[in-house]
C-alpha cells in the first residue's frame, strides 16, 4: 500500500507533469473502472473532468487530491492496498486492471491501475463528502512534539497499531510504522502505557527522521515510475529472516489480525509474541 513516502513523490511528479494542462478525454474502462469511480457531484464522472484544467495536486494523509480550474471540484484518490496511478503515452500498452484513463492537452495520460479494484476516486465538490477523509488526524510530517506527545495520550493500545490510525496522525500504514519503530527501537506490540517519556520522545524523533530519509530514497527508487513501488531500502519491513542492519540478529515476523509486522527482538526487546 502506498504511503506518505511514495504518495509524496507521486504528488511532485504529477504537479511536475502534468499540473496545468487540460483534460483532453477521460474513459472509463468496464467493468473495474465502474467500481472504483464515484461521482459525487451526480453530473457525470467524464463529461465533468473532460475540459477540465488541472491546477495542482496536493496529498493529505494517503490521499491525492486533485484540484481543477473550477474551484468547486476535487477528485479525491485513495489508492488503498493496489491502487497505483501510471504516466503513460497513448502508445504504451495497458497494464493489466487499468480501469481509468486521463489524457492530457501535453500528450500524456495518467491510467489508474488497481489489480484488487479496492481503491476509490471521488469526484466531489466536498473534500468532506469523501469518506474517512475528515477524520484524519495531523500529518505526520508537520505535528509538533507537543502535540504529538498530547494526542498519544488518547490511545492506550499497542504502539504499532495507533501509529497507523489514521485519527492519530495521517499518512503512515504498515510498512512505515515497522520501520518508525524499528529506528526508535520500541517493541511493536508494546502498550502505550508502558512506553517512558524518553521513549515516546525518541518515537516522534524517528517518525520525523524515517518518513523524511523515505522520501528521498523513494524519489531515488522510483523516480516518475510513479505505479512501481520499491522498498529494497527498508530495514525491516518484509525481511523476515534477514539480518539486523543494526544488530545482525534476524529479523522476526509476526502475521496477526491480516497485518504482517517485522521487527528485531534484539533491538526492540519487551514481548513476548510468537513469530518467525
Amino acid at each position: 500500500m502506498p504511503e506518505l513516502p511514495e504518495l509524496e513523490n507521486v504528488k511532485e511528479v504529477l504537479n511536475r507533469r502534468v499540473a496545468g494542462q487540460t483534460i483532453t478525454g477521460v474513459e472509463v474502462l468496464p467493468p473495474g473502472g465502474a467500481i472504483v469511480v464515484r461521482d459525487l457531484t451526480h453530473n457525470g464522472f467524464e463529461k465533468t473532468l473532460a475540459g477540465q484544467t488541472l491546477s495542482a495536486v496536493g496529498r493529505r494523509g494517503k490521499f491525492l487530491i486533485l484540484q481543477f480550474s473550477d474551484s468547486s471540484l476535487t477528485l479525491v484518490i485513495n489508492l488503498k492496498l493496489t491502487g497505483r496511478l501510471q504516466l503513460a503515452t497513448p502508445q504504451d500498452k495497458k497494464l493489466p486492471k487499468t480501469h481509468l484513463i486521463f489524457s492530457f492537452s501535453g500528450g500524456g495520460q495518467v491510467r489508474y491501475v488497481d489489480q484488487k479494484q479496492m481503491g476509490q476516486l471521488y469526484l466531489t465538490p466536498d473534500l468532506a463528502l469523501a469518506p474517512d477523509f475528515a477524520e484524519m488526524g495531523p500529518e505526520a510530517l508537520e505535528i509538533s512534539w507537543a502535540d504529538f506527545r498530547a494526542r498519544l495520550k488518547r490511545f492506550p493500545g499497542e504502539i504499532k497499531s495507533t501509529l497507523t490510525q489514521k485519527r492519530f496522525v495521517a499518512g503512515i500504514g504498515n510498512a512505515y510504522a515497522d520501520e518508525i519503530l524499528w529506528a526508535a527501537q520500541i517493541h511493536p506490540y508494546r502498550r502505550r502505557s508502558s512506553l517512558s517519556a524518553e521513549e515516546i520522545e525518541r518515537l516522534y524523533a524517528a517518525m520525523q527522521a524515517s518518513l523524511r530519509e523515505a522520501i528521498e530514497k523513494v524519489r531515488a527508487a522510483n523516480g516518475e515510475e510513479i505505479h512501481k513501488e520499491n522498498r529494497a531500502f527498508m530495514a525491516v519491513h518484509l525481511k523476515t529472516g534477514e539480518p539486523c542492519p543494526r544488530c545482525g540478529n534476524a529479523i522476526s515476523m509476526v502475521n496477526a489480525n491480516q497485518r504482517l509486522t517485522n521487527f528485531c527482538r534484539a533491538c526492540q526487546p519487551g514481548g513476548l509474541i510468537k513469530g518467525m
